[in-house]
């Protein structure tokens, strides 16, 4: 039989996803706050979580990041009263399989689901690394050796897609198609101004160059994890 976890506060939303599973055969444990789902996603095997952004203690995004922490790899499916798509992006980048926006009906519930619990829990990257350099996609963190660093949202989107391409050059036209949105024109000097907080952050502290410029094409990121910065005027 497949189990399914649904983390839900809301009384009357809780009840009647727990009685629509049980109708289509599933069997269902109920959780009322984040604190509580998160404690039986890790303790207990489900198939898949259905689970509230809006909850108490932990929200659904934070219920979500610490279970990839975990290396807790069940199919999340998210619910949520928001259809903003920093909130859908919010969920996804967290870790989260897929999400539905309320109201919805229970029959494309019931079919993403299905999808999901096919699919079956996938094992996914822990870190993504250049050597000392390393990030987690779940967390959204990063360190360079043992020392963490913090990195705004831009810098981490761009740092991500050079370590998902070490070695490759990547312009500044796609950089600025995948970090940035339309707003931005092509003439600005954002991407400049943040690759070089990113080198500030994640290179020179480390007295190394790992992230190059390349003139005329754009930047990319050793695959080494950076040669050893040389000062001007040091012997």
């Amino acid at each position: 039989m497949v189990r399914v976890l649904v983390v839900e506060d809301e009384p009357k939303m809780a009840g009647l996803l727990r009685r629509g599973l049980v109708e289509e055969g599933y069997a269902v444990d109920v959780a009322a706050d984040g604190a509580d789902g998160f404690g039986a996603a890790v303790s207990r095997d489900y198939d898949a979580v259905v689970l509230d952004v809006m909850l108490p203690r932990l929200s659904g995004f934070e219920v979500c990041r610490r279970l990839r922490r975990q290396q807790v790899w069940v199919p999340v499916l998210m619910l949520t009263a928001r259809d903003a798509v920093t909130d859908r992006i919010s969920g996804l980048d967290g870790g989260a399989d897929d999400y539905l926006t309320k109201p919805f009906h229970l029959a494309e519930l019931f079919a993403r689901l299905r999808a999901l619990t096919r699919r079956g829990p996938v094992a996914r990257p822990t870190v993504l690394a250049a050597r000392d350099l390393r990030i987690d996609p779940a967390s959204r963190r990063c360190w360079r050796g043992e020392t963490e660093i913090a990195v705004t949202a831009k810098e981490y989107a761009l740092l991500e897609m050079f370590l998902r391409q070490p070695g490759v050059v990547l312009t500044r036209e796609l950089l600025l198609e995948h970090c940035w949105d339309f707003a931005y024109e092509s003439r600005s000097n954002v991407v400049e101004v943040h690759i070089r907080a990113l080198r500030d952050k994640i290179d020179r502290p480390f007295a190394v160059v790992s992230l190059e410029t390349v003139r005329g094409a754009g930047y990319r990121l050793r695959p080494d994890g950076g040669r050893p910065r040389v000062e001007v005027g040091a012997r």
